[in-house]
């Protein structure tokens, strides 16, 4: 029970600081109301770019230690990244009939969140020294 009440201390802890720092975003990039939604775009890109790095450091440098994953991956980017913005600014885009605006933003937001990802783990790996590291396994969360 006493490792539970820790894991999740340190996942509300770092899903905190996700948020404002989210927030923080929000409030530097507003976005005109049927404008393509930057703020959203970009914390949702940047949090891809930073998981990609985290995957790769937290296998090749810091494997045993039990809260970097869920502070940093469950916490501080799930606060940061935001996949419920993400839907309702392409539901205003597309009731205010910008259509197109929509798509691009819908697609664009993948495929640069992918490339994004993609980019991290490979700059990671560049910083990392030795043998490639292998990925997580996909049952224990990031």
């Amino acid at each position: 029970m006493q490792r539970n009440v820790a894991m999740v201390m340190v996942v509300a802890c770092g899903g905190a600081l996700g948020s404002l720092a989210r927030w923080g975003v929000g409030e530097a990039l507003p976005g005109p109301r049927a404008g393509f939604p930057w703020s959203t775009f970009v914390v949702n890109v940047t949090g891809s770019f930073a998981l990609g790095v985290l995957v790769v450091l937290v296998v090749a440098r810091w494997p045993g230690s039990r809260f970097v994953r869920p502070f940093l991956g469950v916490g501080v980017l799930g606060g940061y990244t935001t996949f419920s913005a993400y839907l309702a600014d392409t539901r205003a885009l597309v009731v205010a009939e910008r259509v197109p605006l929509a798509s691009a933003y819908v697609v664009g937001t993948v495929l640069v969140g992918l490339l994004a990802l993609w980019l991290g783990m490979a700059l990671a790996r560049l910083a990392v020294t030795g043998p490639e590291p292998p990925l997580p396994d996909a049952d224990e969360p990031l």
